[in-house]
């Protein structure tokens, strides 16, 4: 193994980071799995694709989806995470999580989103 390998496998283990089939992958914390389903599967479903009752009926957006992924920041994210989302013209929304999860809590589950893209 070369020095600039050893480097990169040393710089992507600092950074919890595994190759897989050569992909980069985030690991995922079992802590913001359990978040995620505790806080945010009852909606956006376990996988994300909003499949469930709820999400079909306030027609949540799939966050598996290539679009979704592209079009929507980790800023934006956070804001709906920290504020909660109201729509126009209804009464259902999602609820804001600001004084429920910590910010490192909020960052987690921001990156969580992003590997349900991949």
């Amino acid at each position: 193994m070369s020095h600039a390998s050893r480097l990169a496998a040393a710089v992507a283990a600092a950074l919890g980071i595994v190759t897989v089939s050569g992909r980069a992958a985030a690991e995922t914390d079992p802590k913001t799995v359990k978040t995620w389903k505790a806080k945010c599967a009852s909606c956006h479903g376990v996988d994300g694709k909003a499949g469930t009752e709820t999400g079909q009926k306030l027609g949540i957006p799939d966050m598996t989806s290539a679009a979704w992924q592209k079009k929507v920041t980790d800023a934006q994210m956070k804001t709906s995470i920290l504020d909660g989302v109201t729509r126009p013209g209804k009464t259902e929304g999602m609820d804001p999580y600001k004084d429920k999860l910590q910010p490192d809590q909020v960052d987690a589950l921001v990156a969580y989103v992003r590997t349900l893209g991949k």
